[in-house]
């Protein structure tokens, strides 16, 4: 494999593990009383990079990080609106796993506010992240929902 490619391999990993660095760090803020600073802060300074207990963890894209965790805190009413109106009338987001709402949170912060980034890549990251936490059902819930969302939000990239 070339320099170049290996590069490239390393910026993508390193952006899907600050997504699934926010998921966790998201679904953290919602089971402990801790504000998203703090979270961060304890990211940067114990997990992201550092080695525990003997394994090296690998380094993610920290700007990325805080940006979906800092930016999906302060959209969190609008991106619940967004979630919820596409939800089944017999799903609430509130009755959703923890998990579950932190990943689709983040998500869809991303898809309303990176747009330099093609919604069907972020769509795919988050579905593979889903995969992380869930066997079952959940990361094509999880792909429902985002391609719903993403077609009201960015619909030019669907025509």
């Amino acid at each position: 494999m070339s320099n170049k490619s290996e590069k490239r391999g390393d910026k993508h990993s390193r952006r899907t593990l600050a997504r699934l660095n926010a998921v966790q760090a998201f679904y953290q803020m919602g089971i402990e009383d801790q504000s998203a600073d703090a979270i961060i802060k304890e990211y940067l300074e114990h997990r992201l990079g550092a080695e525990i207990d003997g394994v090296q963890f690998k380094d993610s894209d920290k700007n990325l990080f805080k940006d979906l965790v800092l930016g999906a805190k302060e959209r969190l009413e609008e991106i619940d609106t967004q979630i919820s109106d596409v939800l089944d009338k017999d799903r609430t987001l509130a009755r959703l796993e923890l998990v579950m709402q932190a990943t689709l949170k983040v998500a869809v912060y991303e898809l309303l506010a990176s747009l330099d980034s093609n919604s069907k890549v972020i769509i795919t990251e988050y579905v593979g992240i889903s995969r992380t936490f869930f066997t079952g059902n959940e990361p094509s819930f999880v792909n429902g929902v985002l391609d719903r969302i993403a077609r009201i939000v960015r619909p030019t990239e669907f025509e």
